[in-house]
């Protein structure tokens, strides 16, 4: 006679449903600088600690306190409040000409803003970033990317870059380092390892830096990449954006419940760290951390953001069915634009009244913007790219049968 105990499957379950408060003591937090800052250098397992911690810098008070406090100007933390208020308006318009039937399709990373903004500041010139759909900051952090153009993309109509070949917030622009977005979750980590080894064969001193959220590290590409990126020592940062659900599938399923993202980094060999990515400072310390390290040939390294989707997943979602409806108002890292200008008043180089006045002045020149690439047409208005732009692009010498076809759609359209 068996006398084992018969088996069961363990299915995880988020911490709260409608209609319940969320318990986010799930999340393990620590206490803002009490983790310690290894040198660059360190071994991959050295970080072991770190990948299991949280590092954070800004404390309740908006005091920078502990090792990984960086020194920065308060200038470049101003422009980093500004880039993050400009993603939070931009966001916010966009959303509202989607309902306005003007773009078809748009994703918010409310309450994720600090995560890009900050890394666009520690990276240089020529790195290329591996982004998904929420890491518009990126972008809207630089002052060489015009907003006209990317709303154009939205509305797919005639300026739009793509030529209405890609999902709206599906950028692409070489020349700021953004490759181009992909909807096949976790393709840009495979694709960012490969990028970055392919810089040092050429010997160059460019790095990657590549995105996921915690839903895509159940994929297979993950863990390729983490396996070529710890075996060639690629100089990459391997982003994964925590932000507590894959649409409506809460992060245990992905493995976040017993333990961490940032672990499976360690796991494979990889320098790893799990910080606030809600805390603009923190973001801004690892991520120079983690570019140091690969610029010096010490190898990738791995970061899990924790942070909270505010929003929808997108304006196909409505959050409301699967979590609490005041999830965010509750979530203990808070909002990362309310506490680097509490930062910022704190030393002085901020204030409520500047604030408000660089509010105004950002709407202002998002609503611009908006008017502007609306003169091309929208998804109301039309003007959209020609249906002739699908031949473009895409051979070097058009081959004859596309030739003719593109002349009988000509003829059709005449």
């Amino acid at each position: 006679m068996n006398k084992n105990q018969a088996l069961h499957l363990h299915v995880p379950e988020p911490s709260g449903r409608p209609g319940h408060a969320t318990d986010f003591s799930y999340l393990h937090l620590s206490p803002a600088g009490a983790v310690r800052r290894p040198p660059v250098d360190a071994s991959p397992a050295d970080t072991s600690d770190l990948a299991y911690s949280l590092v954070r810098v800004l404390d309740d008070e908006g005091l920078a306190v502990g090792a990984w406090a960086p020194q920065v100007e308060p200038q470049r933390l101003r422009v980093g409040l500004r880039a993050m208020m400009k993603t939070r308006l931009y966001d916010a318009r966009m959303l509202i000409a989607q309902r306005q039937k003007k773009i078809s399709f748009y994703m918010q990373c409310l309450g994720e803003e600090a995560i890009a903004t900050a890394q666009a500041l520690a990276l240089q010139p020529g790195d290329m970033c591996f982004p998904t759909y929420r890491q518009q900051g990126l972008l809207l952090a630089r002052d060489d990317v015009d907003m006209v153009e990317m709303i154009c993309q939205l509305m797919s109509n005639e300026r739009d870059p793509m030529k209405g070949r890609q999902l709206p917030v599906m950028y692409s622009y070489k020349r700021a380092g953004f490759f181009t977005i992909s909807g096949n979750l976790a393709t840009q980590f495979i694709q960012a390892v490969g990028w970055a080894m392919a810089s040092a064969i050429k010997g160059d001193s460019k790095i990657a830096s590549a995105w996921i959220g915690d839903g895509a590290t159940a994929e297979s590409d993950f863990h390729t990449a983490l396996t070529f990126a710890h075996v060639y020592r690629a100089p990459v940062i391997l982003n994964v954006v925590n932000n507590q659900w894959a649409i409506s599938t809460f992060q245990a399923i992905a493995g976040g419940e017993a333990t961490t993202f940032a672990a499976r980094g360690v796991g494979c060999g990889i320098a790893s760290l799990r910080v606030d990515g809600n805390d603009f400072l923190a973001v801004y310390a690892a991520s120079l951390w983690a570019a140091e390290r690969a610029r010096g040939n010490l190898g990738p390294t791995l970061i899990e953001w924790v942070t909270y989707r505010a929003g929808a997943h997108s304006t196909s979602d409505d959050p409301t069915r699967y979590r609490p409806a005041d999830d965010w108002e509750h979530f203990p890292l808070g909002d990362p634009i309310e506490r680097l200008k509490t930062h910022l008043i704190r030393l002085g180089a901020w204030s409520e009244d500047e604030h408000e006045a660089t509010q105004q002045a950002l709407e202002a020149q998002v609503g611009a913007a908006l008017k502007e690439a609306e003169r091309y047409g929208s998804l109301a208005a039309g003007h959209m790219a020609g249906a002739a732009a699908m031949f473009e692009d895409v051979y070097k010498d058009m081959p004859a049968h596309l030739q003719q076809q593109r002349r009988q759609l000509l003829g059709r359209e005449a």
